[in-house]
C-alpha cells in the first residue's frame, strides 16, 4: 500500500511554483513528480488511476451482475408465483421480476465494485489522464502518511484545483 497525494493546477506556472514550494521545504524530490504539457505524462508516471480503475471494475460486475440478477429475479417470480400487475399474465409478471432483478445487480456493481466512489467524487472523480488532456498540470506526490499530511499542509496554501490523497495497492 502507498499513499499518492494529487494535486491539479490550471496553470504551468502555478505547478512550477508548488514544485519549488515543496522542494524549498525539504521534501524528498524524488518522490514528486509533475505532470503535464512540457513534463511526464500520466503514463510515464507509474501510478494507476483509482477512478479509472474503479470505473472499470464497476463495469465487469455490471457484465455478470445485471444478467444474473434478471435470471434470479425471473426464477423467483416463477418459484413464488408472485403478482406484481395483477392485470399482466404470468410470463409477463416474470419478466417483470427479472427487469427488478437486473436493476439490483447493476446496483450491486455500482455499490461493490467500486462506482460508488465515482459518483460520490462527482467532477472532482475526472480521471487524470483526462485532466492532463485538458491542458492542466498535476503534481504528484508520494510517500508515508507523515509525509502526504506535511506536504498536504504545504499545498493548502497553494490556489489549486483539486487536492486528492490516495492510498493505491502496489
Amino acid at each position: 500500500m502507498k499513499t499518492v497525494l494529487v494535486a491539479t493546477v490550471g496553470d504551468r506556472l502555478g505547478a512550477e511554483a508548488i514544485y519549488t514550494r515543496l522542494e524549498t521545504d525539504g521534501f524528498p524530490m524524488a518522490k514528486v513528480k509533475l505532470l503535464g504539457r512540457g513534463y511526464k505524462q500520466w503514463s510515464e508516471a507509474g501510478v494507476e488511476d483509482p477512478f479509472a480503475t474503479a470505473r472499470q471494475q464497476m463495469q465487469r460486475m455490471l457484465l455478470w451482475l445485471v444478467p444474473f440478477g434478471f435470471f434470479a429475479g425471473f426464477t423467483f417470480n416463477q418459484a413464488t408465483q408472485i403478482d406484481i400487475l395483477p392485470s399482466l399474465n404470468r410470463l409477463d409478471n416474470s419478466l417483470i421480476g427479472g427487469l427488478f432483478g437486473a436493476v439490483a445487480g447493476a446496483l450491486g456493481s455500482l455499490t461493490v465494485g467500486g462506482g460508488l466512489k465515482v459518483v460520490i467524487a462527482g467532477r472532482s472523480g475526472t480521471p487524470f489522464e483526462t485532466r492532463l488532456q485538458q491542458g492542466k498540470y498535476l503534481v504528484l506526490i508520494q510517500g508515508s502518511d507523515s509525509e502526504i499530511r506535511r506536504a498536504e499542509r504545504l499545498l493548502k496554501a497553494q490556489p489549486l484545483e483539486y487536492l486528492q490523497a490516495y492510498t493505491l495497492d502496489e
